[in-house]
């Protein structure tokens, strides 16, 4: 019989949400408690999770004796304090949402965790999880010959309306490069099996929230631009972002080159946004392109339904906590993103702003 998890959740806000409807799909696993200091969000969260336990603090949270594992999904700048609580206190295994932290003085910090903190540590990177994106991973060594230059493009929609509008700055968010693009720098460093060491970056808010203000300030976040990054293996990849192009039928298209062909990963965004005059939302697909013979094969990846019901992004949430129950039940030996992994993709990020923001680019140093 499979032995029952469960989850410690911190933070149900509208990514909060998504996991629980996907925790709820999983066999053996169960929200058993939630701390969402938000009325409104509790109150959604207490309707999907309806036996889950809602309580006042992480610290009563915290003090539950039935735990095995938290999941921390609250806004971005809570989560190296939240971290730092739970290491001192309760140093259960956490599944931390994207940017592992947002604040370049934390970074230090953050590292020491990786030695220090007794549980296993795995950093919410559900892009890794879409299945037009794992089957592109999953194949495009052998498409490529060896990847050379990486291009990801994400066309979307603006950043939606979050709790108090802690997104619309860049002191809570870390910046867009940061909060919506360690996603793709994660992917960057995955598909490459290489380390970043040049980072050159363009960007600027040229169209959404410039009319906003909450509490007389503007929003200061990006909503377009470019990253370009030089790797240790002399392989490069480039970011195209732009969140002002909604009307795309694809999200993100994902691009991989090689002196023998090249492999692309073509993804749509969130089907409930999706124009019902228009029919069906349109399905993943994976495209390889051999140089010889010329003859590219498009091949659908489609998604199970139940599973575009639980959220925005193509599955890959559930499949994600497939994994982390299986580290959980000793079924593998160590998270797919480590706390490194989480640690360098807002490392990349940061250097994007910083080059974006200096006109410079920004070299990264090893980290041992």
């Amino acid at each position: 019989m499979t032995r029952q998890i469960n989850y410690g959740i911190i933070g149900c806000g509208m990514m909060g949400q998504e996991h629980l409807k996907n925790i709820a799909l999983l066999d053996g696993a169960r929200a058993h408690a939630i701390f969402e200091p938000d009325a409104e969000m509790a109150e959604i969260a207490r309707q999907i999770a309806p036996e889950a336990l809602l309580v006042p603090s992480l610290d009563a949270l915290l003090a539950l004796p039935d735990l095995d594992c938290l999941l921390i999904v609250s806004p971005n700048h809570c989560h190296v304090e939240q971290v730092l609580q739970i290491a001192e206190t309760r140093p259960l295994p956490l599944l931390i949402e994207k940017p592992l932290f947002t604040d370049p003085a934390d970074a230090e910090a953050m590292m020491m965790l990786r030695d220090s903190y007794p549980a296993p540590i795995w950093v919410a990177m559900e892009y890794r999880y879409m299945p037009p994106i794992a089957a592109f991973l999953e194949q495009a060594d052998a498409a490529t010959g060896g990847i050379k230059m990486l291009t990801l493009r994400e066309h979307r929609f603006p950043f939606l309306q979050k709790v108090g509008n802690w997104n619309r700055f860049n002191r809570n968010s870390g910046g867009t490069f940061v909060e919506k693009c360690c996603h793709f720098f994660d992917l960057m460093r995955l598909a490459l099996g290489a380390e970043p060491v040049r980072v050159m970056a363009s960007g600027a808010q040229s169209v959404n929230h410039l009319d906003e203000r909450y509490d007389g300030e503007a929003p200061d976040i990006l909503d377009n631009g470019y990253v370009i990054i030089d790797f240790n293996n002399g392989a490069r990849a480039m970011l195209e972002l732009c969140m002002f192009a909604e009307g795309a039928t694809y999200q993100e298209e994902i691009s991989a080159i090689g002196p023998t062909g090249k492999i692309e990963a073509l993804v749509p965004g969130p089907g409930r946004f999706w124009p019902t005059h228009l029919g069906d939302p349109p399905t993943p697909k994976l495209i390889v392109s051999p140089r010889k013979p010329k003859g590219p094969v498009t091949t659908d990846v489609p998604v199970d339904e139940t599973l575009l019901d639980a959220g925005d992004h193509n599955g890959s949430t559930f499949f994600q906590h497939q994994a982390f129950l299986q580290l959980l039940r000793g079924e593998r030996d160590a998270p797919d993103v480590s706390l490194m992994d989480g640690w360098w993709a807002v490392r990349m990020g940061l250097a994007a702003q910083q080059s974006a923001s200096s006109g410079e680019s920004v070299l990264l140093e090893p980290v041992c």
